[in-house]
């Protein structure tokens, strides 16, 4: 079959085939660049630009030296679009204030607040309002003022009366138009974006706003913008300016939201140093991650080994055994672990119907530790199960008759001569299994949601680990998004992954001696 594909892509329909291919890359660089264009990402417009001429290059001109770049390209662009670049991204935000309340840029906050300082003024008018639109299609306010009756039109160059003759008006509010054909059923209901951000300017630097599809007020802002000295100034005197925090905010602290995105340095590192609510449920989470991580590894590689020497030898029914101790990873993991979920459960859970006591397996801290643990070991002991099983029939059985013979027992063999030797093959398999339980988010997020909660006032949960403490930080933190702090702990887990691993890994050379 491979080689029936090699010889029809051969020749003219390969030829066809490149084409077509690249005709599609292509088309999708052209929508791309139009996409930089529109938003003036001007840098990242030349980079598409040159990366699509260089790929086009490779594989139209027929050279022997581009043969490589062909095969390395398409790698190469998965590397970058899902590795390089989320890691640029994730050291970027880890940089900057980027949360809730500090996404936007800075033009963009000082028109939300504007838009927010707005208050009705004494006396304010009200109107009941009719949407329309008019000859050429633009959205109108067709407005009655409630006092005087007097039917108006309201557009962004400002507020227009209309003669009574030009109007129908029943129950308050306008039926009908001279010139303008009024909204109702869908087209109504599709107006709520275009309405909230409506606004018929009047004088005196007050504004007509829609309060729905049938009722509009006049407000007045209460803080106004001084674009010179780019401050806010309330109606009372007080004065708010750039804080350089991505605020505008008072001498006192007092500070107007939203705020901006902007570049503060070390500081998210350093409040996970510094500031109690952060770095004390920081150690918590790292310890526990740690002894998380290493007790998965150590009780599944142990129950793996032990299951893989009691099977090595052939008895009646082995292979059933093997088959049966492999389901675990067969079947997917968040399947299984939302079946121990439902196992443990204290209520309902036949694990307590089986076991003396009513052990709260997911809500008592200290039990639903042991449990992600025994989950974990579950999950993970068949991998090592494999591994050892393999790695078993790799030692040498001379060895082990010539320990016997000078005579050794059976635990000197296997602490003198089976481990060791099953340790060179397997060191970098107990180092890689760390590292991903270091990170194992499914485990603990879906059997406990990283709860039950503990009392230091922090979102991380008792048997949260660094990944779903980070993942709580950036999407369900109770006090908004932090997504800055959370990508410096993702730093900060990456730093800590690499020095562990890369010091057990150090120590392991040791192993290479008994080859």
């Amino acid at each position: 079959m491979p080689a029936r594909l090699m010889a029809f892509f051969s020749g003219t329909n390969g030829l066809i085939a490149k084409f077509v291919l690249l005709g599609c890359f292509n088309a999708l660089v052209v929508w791309a660049a139009t996409v930089l264009a529109t938003h003036h990402k001007w840098v990242a417009l030349v980079v598409v630009a040159i990366a699509a001429a260089a790929i086009d290059v490779i594989y139209i001109i027929p050279r022997e030296s581009l043969i490589p770049a062909k095969f390395l390209i398409p790698g190469t662009i998965f590397l970058v679009g899902f590795t390089v670049i989320p890691i640029i991204y994730t050291i970027n935000i880890a940089f900057t204030n980027y949360s809730t309340g500090h996404i936007l840029v800075k033009s963009e906050a000082i028109e939300q607040i504007q838009l927010r300082a707005l208050s009705q003024p004494k006396n304010g008018k009200t109107y009941t309002l009719s949407p329309a639109r008019d000859a050429s299609g633009k959205l109108v306010l067709l407005l009655v003022d409630d006092k005087t009756h007097q039917p108006a039109v309201g557009t962004p160059e400002g507020l227009k009366p209309l003669a009574a003759s030009d109007v129908t008006i029943q129950g308050g509010a306008i039926t009908a138009a001279t010139g303008y054909k009024l909204l109702n059923g869908a087209a109504l209901f599709s107006l709520d974006t275009e309405l909230n951000d409506y606004r018929v300017p009047l004088p005196g630097g007050s504004a007509i706003h829609p309060e729905g599809s049938d009722f509009a007020v006049q407000l007045q802002p209460d803080k106004k913008y001084d674009a010179k000295a780019d401050t806010f100034t309330s109606t009372a005197g007080v004065v708010y300016h750039d804080n350089g925090a991505g605020s505008f905010a008072t001498d006192q602290g007092k500070a107007l939201e939203p705020g901006w995105k902007t570049y503060n340095g070390f500081k998210q590192f350093s409040k996970i140093v510094t500031d109690p609510l952060y770095r004390r449920p920081f150690l918590r989470v790292l310890l526990w991650t740690v002894v998380f991580a290493m007790s998965t590894v150590i009780f599944a590689f142990a129950l793996g080994l032990f299951l893989a020497i009691t099977l090595q030898k052939k008895f009646p029914g082995q292979r059933v055994y093997r088959s049966l101790l492999i389901i675990p990873f067969a079947v997917p993991a968040f399947l299984t672990i939302l079946v121990w979920a439902g196992l443990l459960d204290q209520q309902f859970g036949i694990v307590n119907k089986i076991l003396p006591g009513n052990i709260d397996w997911l809500f008592n801290p200290w039990w639903a530790r042991f449990s992600v643990i025994l989950v974990s070991v579950w999950l993970t002991f068949p991998y090592f199960f494999l591994v050892c099983l393999g790695a078993l029939q790799s030692i040498p059985g001379d060895l082990v008759e010539a320990a016997r013979v000078d005579g050794a027992g059976g635990w000197q063999v296997f602490r003198r001569i089976t481990l060791p030797l099953l340790l060179i093959s397997t060191a970098p398999l107990l180092i890689a299994s760390f590292a991903f339980n270091f990170n194992n988010f499914n485990n603990v997020y879906l059997l406990t949601g990283g709860g039950p909660s503990t009392n230091d006032q922090s979102v991380a949960g008792a048997t949260d680990i660094l990944i779903s403490y980070t993942y709580k930080l950036a999407f369900s933190a109770g006090q908004g998004e932090q997504y800055s702090t959370a990508a410096a702990i993702s730093i900060i887990i990456f730093l800590i992954v690499g020095t562990i691993s890369g010091i057990l890994f150090w120590k392991t050379k040791a192993l290479e001696t008994l080859r």
